[in-house]
């Protein structure tokens, strides 16, 4: 979701998330990520931008995304207010190589589409 926060708000030509969401800010501590995304997408559709679509991919060797992809993609779409095939949830490997390949954590790289 943090992902997909920074390519909508990228997309309208917005700061970035921690312009929206300081990471300072103790409020934010805790915070579900989706519900973030819900106002950040909020502010941007209030602005009169409308989602063509948008695409997330997970990069990870563990946990595997596929059980969970269906319901990511379902609490994405709904955080946007649009059908969920809009929105695209993947996951890649990297064989093994980096930090991600470690098992020390994923990485996640998002895009989206948008029209006024």
């Amino acid at each position: 979701a943090h992902a997909r926060t920074a390519a909508v708000l990228g997309a309208a030509g917005r700061e970035d998330t921690g312009a929206l969401f300081p990471s300072g800010d103790r409020a934010l501590a805790g915070a579900d990520s989706v519900e973030l995304l819900r106002q950040a997408w909020a502010s941007v559709h209030d602005d009169g931008w409308e989602l063509v679509n948008a695409d997330v991919v997970l990069i990870g060797e563990e946990p595997r995304l596929a059980p969970h992809r269906d319901e990511m993609r379902a609490r994405l779409a709904g955080a946007l207010g649009v059908e969920g095939e809009l929105v695209a949830v993947r996951a890649t490997t990297t064989d093994g190589l980096g930090f991600t390949g470690r098992g020390e954590g994923l990485a996640a790289q998002a895009v989206a589409l948008l029209e006024r």
